[in-house]
Order: C-alpha cells, then structure tokens, then sequence
C-alpha cells in the first residue's frame, strides 16, 4: 500500500528542487500535494508535471502580504491537511564586512519570519496527528565563511522542531527537520547565491573536498527522508534532526 494513501500535503517551494522533488515523491506515494512558488508560469509547469493530484499557489514566503493570505488560498482547495513541509529557503552568502541591512532582512524574511507565520496560517487547517517538517541545513552546526546570516536563520528553525513539538503535543501533532548538506537544486547558481561565477565555482570545489562520500546530494534523496517524516513510518519521533549530508558534518 502507498504510505500517503487518502493524505493532503502543501509544501512551500515545491516548483523546483528539493521541493518538487518531494511533491513526486508524496504523489506516487498516493497524496494530494498543494505546492507553493513565487512565480504563476513555473507553477503551473510543475503542477502538469505532477499531474491530477497536484494544485499550485502563488505565495512568497518574503511577502507578509502573500503569507497571510495563505490560509484561505489552502481552503479553497482542501479543508484541511495531514501534513505542511516548510520548505521555501533563500540562500544568500556574504562576509560581515558585507553584510547589508537590505540583505540580512531578505534571507531572514524568507527563510525564518516567512516560515514562522506560513506555519502559524496554515495550522488551523492541520488534521491531528498531522506532521510539520522544516527544510534546514547543515550551516546551522558548521562555520563557513560568508554563510553567518544564512546559518543563523536555518538555526532559528531548527530551535522551532522541539518548541513546537511540545507546544503541539496535545494535537499529536510532530515536527522535525531534515537538515541537507550540499544538494545540486536550482538554487545553485552565481544569481540567486549573489556571488560570482569564478567564486561558485571556488566555493563548489572547496565544499566537494569537504564531503566524505564524494559527491553532492540529489533531491531525490532528500524528498525519501521527508516521505519518512511525513509517513506514519515516523509516530515516534519528533523535535528530532536528520542530517544528510554525505558525512560532511556528521564524520
């Protein structure tokens, strides 16, 4: 039997990368899947990509605006849901030297605040039992130079999974994180990183000498972790971190 059989889930960034490949992932595992993206075409390419069982909305997790409306964007689609991955992330570097204000408050918007109340909207709607599951990383528990305002917003969710774990226990609902190491996305370009070509590549050769295994991640691989978290495969854990991430931080 498919493990998400008769089950609603809405993952935020789920047009491209890790996200969509865990939109196909939940689909084949028989879900109905609500992805979310900033951007109405590449929605849409990705729904049809995903097929009948999957709907798409336009939501900005950077937008406050956008984010309160998510809520009754979900309902007039489905009542309720079974399970939310927090999954929309922004991934800018820069030394603090560098650091602008406009800058700090773009990656802390998207990746902590955004992430905050999309949950805080959507959790009328989760059914109880549900799972909540938040896309981290690994910079939260290394140093890298240029990463301190990026590292610290994927720490701040991760002191979410336990707080919220307790806070929700009377719901049965968990909440857990799956924390990447690097992973080949879209998100990997000089543009969206805000740095260089010569200085992507640089910064993919320093990292690559830095994981054991040899090799980048693939979305693939993380979209089986959150199929784990999201499934009734995991009712016994919660507050709880899965690193993935090829030995880079846990060897």
């Amino acid at each position: 039997m498919k493990k998400l059989t008769g089950k609603t889930a809405i993952i935020t960034g789920g047009n491209s990368g890790i996200g969509f490949a865990t939109a196909q992932e939940f689909v084949a595992q028989g879900a109905k899947v609500i992805i979310t993206g900033r951007n109405q075409k590449s929605i849409d390419e990705a729904v049809a990509q995903l097929g009948e069982n999957a709907h798409g909305i336009v939501s900005d997790a950077g937008d406050m605006a956008q984010v309160n409306q998510i809520q009754a964007q979900v309902k007039a689609i489905t009542p309720n849901i079974d399970i939310i991955f927090i999954n929309a992330g922004l991934g800018k570097f820069n030394s603090v030297d560098g650091m602008t204000e406009d800058m700090f408050d773009e990656i802390m918007n998207v990746n902590f605040k955004g992430a905050y109340f999309t949950l805080q909207q959507l959790l009328p709607l989760v059914n109880n039992g549900g799972s909540i599951i938040f896309n981290t990383s690994i910079n939260a528990h290394i140093g890298m130079a240029g990463a301190s305002v990026y590292a610290a917003s994927k720490a701040a969710l991760l002191s979410l999974i336990k707080n919220l774990s307790a806070e929700l226990l009377p719901r049965r609902i968990r909440v857990n994180a799956i924390s990447p190491g690097p992973v080949v996305t879209p998100l990997h370009t000089s543009e969206k990183l805000g740095i260089s070509d010569d200085q992507l590549q640089q910064m993919g050769n320093g990292i690559l000498s830095q994981i054991p295994i040899g090799r980048f991640g693939n979305a693939e691989e993380i979209a089986k972790i959150a199929l784990f978290f999201a499934s009734d495969d995991s009712t016994f854990v919660l507050g709880a971190e899965l690193v993935a991430d090829g030995g880079m931080y846990t060897l």
